[in-house]
């Protein structure tokens, strides 16, 4: 059967004052006259979206009217053969179908193939109205249905000249009778009713084709725009100026006009856990009644400062879970987040971080990343991985070829990776290669270029200027080296297409056309859904994106929805409100939390070598912090872990650049100070170390007990001077400074292991 690549491929005037259909519409129209039809205005709507019925204009579907038999075969044709007609072959000629007729070409077609026939007379009747009985026979002809299992009797049917057609479709629950127990063969149909027996045999071969998974016959068909929608997954943006956290009109519009994918969610999106597992709920029920392709639901839960799960269990993070080197533990941590996730009603998570950070300067990955050792995050990485597909969970790895020496953040520019091949096999492209040979699902691409890869220049449409190609839109990359030299067969989705190392120099349908040629199955977060869907039809239509290409992407996506279960029936979101309270952040995922953030706290320096300076019974504490909130968090850790030892907080403030003569003050009455210090999302050799250096240094001439405490990016040795007492615990989460508190009242003994080069 012929793949349908767009809603519809030939041209027709209807009859009557019908509005003339040619290549498909481009939207679907709206009708305002289906008050009385309302019993068929899914279907109507089905095909309206389909591109397989049209109105007469002004709103109008006019659904009480007559089908004519020209109409129902044209119907059918547009269905059938979505990309153009097929030649008419040696079919009969009617004396009343004069090749001037609008629907000659259809009619032919038709006749040809033995889809319909003509009366003993040699006529066609095309304006007849088309019967009950014509209608069975056609659809039952058109679709090549077998016998079904399901029994209806209708009285009147065995004598009809088309009564095996009308067993055949009554078996499969595609038509029925009347309450009398007539199905009334000569009865003419009206447009109302043709489009629900349509809609019914075409839902009825799409459902049949997932339960078999035969997406071959789920291709044939889906309409080009739904083929080309499976591929974009869109951000859910503002509706009417607020947020969008439930299922509003304008969601709605997207899913049943752009039938998309999927959807990534982010913070503006979510408000609790309650109100998330009902948006995601009603995002897949929305959704049910568009199509039957359920939406893949992802977010980014990487842990540490990448976080979606409100009131969830808060993960340490990537490279806390490096300073633990235990893979055990990472894989946990992937279980649990994928059981919260799934409880949430996401499938999809952007996760592990497989980028080996070996650039302190990195301004983007940092401690988003196990860590410098290709080996370490290959070992972890796999096991987050594992722990995500364990709770049923998709882990989409990132960011691939790697983004873990770059001086540039992606979402800001185009960073170029200048390593030759050597180097990127031995570093960059290790962890991948182990995640490919564990069976990873989906991989994330890095808008980044790699001239060692693909040294292809295209014109900026920034500036005229000639930049390179990013691994998001190079062929060389992703088919050349993900899929045919390192094997991967699964799922290839972009970085955010709304990221300036794409947006910035690349138009979006250009953007779009690159990356789908070069490989990528899912577009993440197209600048303008509707305009990149429309691009790649119009690409697809015009040849400069092969039918194929198209075909292989949807495929992977419809298998991989299959594997983890997304066609199956839906849990009630009743059972899913009672599994999230048990679930989030339950005691036993809080106690995986506390220990991850513990075995990674790492002794930077000590007096000793072994420990930090503590805290004794009695001591006046300041906390000092560039964040107030970060101060308060401490001090309040602080009192309640130290709660026996009568000691005295106080939390300062010290401001970049400024005198900071009060903090100073306040430093000089402590017997110890906690010394906060965070550096994420900047290059570490442009931070302002200087205040830091000018803490320890007072510090230090004062003959204080102190600890540098790093909260962010671990590299303050590199660039703070005399450091005598310093820990580590890789981020400035609750988990995590509450660990560091620990360690700092001698209740738990520093373990972990600098994940990063020093």
């Amino acid at each position: 059967m012929t793949f349908k690549t767009t809603a519809v491929g030939i041209a027709a005037v209807l009859f009557g004052s019908l509005c003339i259909w040619a290549g498909g519409a481009s939207a679907a129209e709206k009708f305002t006259d289906l008050q009385h039809a309302q019993w068929a205005e899914d279907s109507i709507q089905y095909l309206s979206n389909r591109g397989t019925v049209a109105g007469y204009g002004n709103g109008r579907f006019n659904p009480d009217g007559a089908v004519t038999r020209a109409q129902a075969i044209a119907f059918m044709v547009r269905e059938l053969y979505p990309q153009g007609l097929p030649a008419a072959g040696s079919g009969a000629a009617y004396t009343d179908v004069p090749p001037s007729h609008p629907f000659y070409r259809e009619i032919a077609a038709a006749a040809s193939r033995g889809l319909a026939g003509g009366f003993p007379d040699g006529t066609f009747r095309p304006e007849a109205p088309v019967t009950r009985a014509e209608t069975a026979a056609f659809l039952a002809r058109a679709y090549a249905l077998k016998a079904g299992n399901q029994a209806m009797p209708l009285s009147d049917a065995e004598t009809s000249w088309a009564a095996e057609p009308i067993r055949l479709m009554s078996s499969n629950g595609l038509i029925g009778g009347y309450a009398d127990g007539t199905y009334r063969p000569n009865r003419s149909v009206t447009r109302a009713e043709f489009t629900v027996f349509m809609t019914r045999i075409i839902r009825f071969e799409r459902e049949t084709a997932i339960q078999a998974k035969d997406w071959d016959k789920l291709l044939s068909y889906m309409t080009l725009n739904e083929q080309v929608g499976q591929m974009l997954m869109p951000d859910i943006r503002m509706w009417n100026g607020q947020p969008t956290t439930s299922v509003n009109d304008g969601l709605k519009a997207i899913v049943h006009e752009q039938a998309p994918g999927g959807f990534i969610l982010f913070d503006k999106n979510i408000v609790d856990a309650k109100q998330m597992a009902t948006l995601t709920d009603g995002l897949q029920a929305e959704e049910a009644k568009a199509g039957d392709i359920p939406l893949f639901l992802g977010v980014d839960q990487e842990g540490g400062v990448i976080k979606r799960i409100p009131g969830g269990t808060n993960l340490p993070g990537q490279m806390a879970l490096g300073a633990t080197g235990d893979a055990e533990l990472a894989e946990q941590a992937g279980k649990l987040t994928g059981e919260e996730l799934k409880a949430l009603g996401v499938q999809l998570n952007f996760a592990p971080d497989l980028d080996v950070n070996s650039n302190p300067d990195n301004p983007i990955i940092g401690k988003r990343s196990f860590g410098s050792d290709p080996d370490l995050v290959s070992r972890l990485g796999l096991a987050a991985m594992k722990g995500l597909k364990e709770a049923g969970v998709i882990a989409a790895v990132k960011h691939f070829p790697g983004h873990g020496d770059t001086t540039v953040d992606s979402h800001l520019g185009l960073p170029v990776l200048m390593h030759d091949r050597d180097r990127l096999d031995a570093v960059e492209l290790k962890p991948f290669k182990a995640a490919i040979a564990g069976g990873v699902d989906m991989i994330m691409t890095a808008h980044i270029a790699f001239p060692a890869v693909d040294d292809t220049h295209v014109a900026s449409l920034k500036d005229g200027s000639s930049v390179p190609i990013p691994a998001t839109m190079s062929k060389k990359v992703l088919t050349g080296l993900l899929r045919e030299e390192l094997g991967f067969k699964g799922i290839i989705i972009s970085d955010a297409f709304t990221m300036n190392g794409i947006a910035e120099h690349f138009g979006e349908s250009q953007a779009v056309e690159r990356a789908v040629n070069a490989g990528v199955d899912i577009i993440l977060m197209p600048q303008d859904p509707a305009a990149a869907q429309q691009a790649l039809v119009k690409a697809i239509r015009n040849g400069s994106v092969p039918a194929d290409r198209i075909h292989e992407s949807v495929k992977r996506i419809l298998s991989l929805k299959a594997k983890y279960g997304l066609f199956e029936q839906r849990e009630r979101l009743s059972d899913r409100l009672a599994a999230v309270k048990t679930v989030i952040g339950s005691d036993v995922h809080r106690q995986v939390e506390r220990t991850i953030a513990e075995r990674a706290v790492t002794l930077l320096a000590g007096r000793d070598g072994k420990l930090a300076d503590l805290i004794r019974t009695g001591d006046r504490v300041v906390i000092v912090a560039a964040d107030e909130e970060q101060a308060q968090q401490l001090e309040s850790q602080l009192a309640q872990a130290g709660a026996s030892m009568r000691l005295k907080t106080q939390a300062v403030i010290m401001k970049p650049g400024a005198s900071n003569a009060s903090a100073l003050s306040a430093i000089d009455t402590a017997d110890y100070v906690v010394a906060a210090s965070y550096q994420f999302r900047n290059a570490a050799s442009q931070f302002s170390w200087g205040d830091t250096q000018a803490v320890i240094d007072e510090l230090n001439k004062r003959e204080k007990r102190y600890a540098l405490l790093s909260l962010g990016n671990p590299y303050e040795l590199q660039y703070v001077n005399h450091v005598k007492s310093a820990l580590a615990v890789y981020g400035k989460e609750a988990p995590n400074t509450a660990a560091a508190v620990r360690a700092l009242l001698g209740q738990l003994e520093p373990r972990g292991v600098l994940p990063v080069a020093s």
